[in-house]
């Protein structure tokens, strides 16, 4: 099964990192994802753009376009994982060995995955 781990956390503290800080927790994410990747269980890995980049499309009877984020909340969405695992305990342990690796508080929310069509991207 595949599971979605979305990163959330304070834009502003992760913002405000120096590039040293940033490097240092990437440094340590990606301990976690080289293991991930030769046990043959990483999918898409993806770091968003702030949220002032982002543009919200509102459905209803007429379209309505939004430039921002899609809710205003503490924490954003900052990133994902597509990570194969057994159960929905190895996404939570997956999860928890992500958290170590980071220095911010946050949270990591996991959604399983059905795939409704399957991307070309690298192709």
């Amino acid at each position: 099964m595949l599971y979605a781990i979305l990163c959330y956390d304070s834009e502003d503290v992760v913002g405000s990192w120096s590039k040293e800080e940033d490097d240092a927790v990437m440094a340590k994410l990606g301990v976690v994802q080289e293991k991930l990747a030769q046990q043959g269980r990483l999918g898409p890995v993806a770091r968003l753009l702030p949220t002032t980049s982002a543009t919200t499309v509102r459905k209803g009877r007429d379209a309505l376009i939004i430039d921002g984020p899609f809710a205003e909340t503490k924490e954003q969405l900052l990133g994902f994982y597509i990570i194969d695992c057994s159960s929905l305990e190895e996404a939570i342990e997956t999860a928890k060995d992500l958290g170590k690796a980071s220095s911010s508080a946050g949270a990591y929310e996991i959604r399983p995955v059905s795939l409704f069509r399957p991307g070309q991207a690298g192709s």
